[in-house]
């Protein structure tokens, strides 16, 4: 049983690697082939294959990947805010997001390392 969810995990993961190479040819600004498409809606669909692929995981009894799921809610609220600013008119926002979300999570798999390490420590 435990041989064929990994097997069933690796597929899902080659699965979203396909969508996720595929939307960011189909969105990229310089180089994709629908450029036009309103700013953020990359960053949304990110977002949702990555929630997608851990809700596919769940629905088969595969346990979510708290990295791929905070990545696409990251992903999904970036891109909501990016299309939110740019349907209101509103001017673009003079901080980069992505050295923000670079370290956010960077602590986030730091916080997790340690509190397994911790977690390790109490059990044995």
């Amino acid at each position: 049983m435990e041989k064929k969810l990994s097997s069933m995990n690796c597929k899902f993961e080659t699965i979203t690697w396909g969508l996720l190479l595929i939307w960011w040819g189909l969105t990229d600004s310089d180089f994709g082939l629908f450029p036009s498409l309103p700013p953020g809606s990359g960053w949304i669909g990110i977002g949702l294959i990555l929630l997608g692929l851990n809700a596919a995981r769940t629905l088969n009894r595969i346990p979510a990947n708290g990295f791929t799921t905070t990545l696409g809610v990251f992903a999904l609220a970036l891109g909501i805010l990016k299309l939110t600013r740019s349907t209101l008119g509103l001017p673009p926002i003079e901080i980069s997001l992505f050295p923000i979300l670079l370290v956010a999570l960077g602590i986030f798999l730091l916080v997790r390392e340690l509190l397994q390490i911790r977690r390790a420590k109490f059990e044995s």
